[in-house]
This record gives structure tokens, C-alpha cells and sequence, in this order.
């Protein structure tokens, strides 16, 4: 997994960049269940936070609740999934994160 500092994406105002944690799922029975029947993950690490969302009363910049290394869950479907060096990564709005793990 790339840390903040080896992400190739800077995100903008209120953005931030996740990596999507994904574990393998399997039925009580051991089967393993494929992609395509898997729920979307909403629970993923934070490696690449904005600067924060500028306040549209005082023009200063108001900084984001979350840091790289968070792990975070988001909103189902949220984001927009991004593909950099073979690595992929999920691009959210703050206002897609729901909370903070931990």
C-alpha cells in the first residue's frame, strides 16, 4: 500500500484519497464469494488529505477532520475510483466520509 508520500495525486479543497479496504469474504460454510456478488466496500485508509474547503463568509481556508493513516468509512457510493501506477484509489468529497475508525 503507497503512503501519503509516494501518491502521484495531490488532492484539491475538500478532497481527500483512499486506498479501499477489501478482505476476502467467505459463507459460514468456507466458500469463497465472488466479486460480483460482494457488497461495495465503504471502509477504506486515507493517504492524501486537501488543504481544506475555503469558508465562502471569510474566504480562509477551514482544514479537514481527517489526516492520512485514518482509516474511514464513506458513503456506498461515494467517490470517483481512480487507477495511478497500477495502485487504485478512491477520490472523496469530506462530505462522503461518515466517520473516523478508531
Amino acid at each position: 500500500m503507497a503512503t501519503a508520500t509516494e501518491v502521484k495525486i495531490k488532492p484539491l479543497d475538500d478532497r481527500v484519497i483512499v486506498t479501499i479496504d477489501e478482505n476476502e469474504q467467505t459463507t459460514a460454510s468456507g466458500l469463497v464469494i465472488p466479486d460480483t456478488a460482494k457488497e461495495k466496500p465503504q471502509q477504506g485508509t486515507v493517504v492524501a488529505v486537501g488543504p481544506g474547503k475555503r469558508s465562502e463568509t471569510t474566504g480562509e481556508v477551514i482544514p479537514l477532520d481527517v489526516a492520512a493513516g485514518d482509516t474511514v468509512l464513506f458513503s456506498k457510493y461515494g467517490g470517483t475510483e481512480v487507477k495511478v501506477e497500477g495502485q487504485e484509489y478512491l477520490i472523496l468529497s469530506a462530505r462522503d466520509i461518515l466517520a473516523v475508525v478508531g
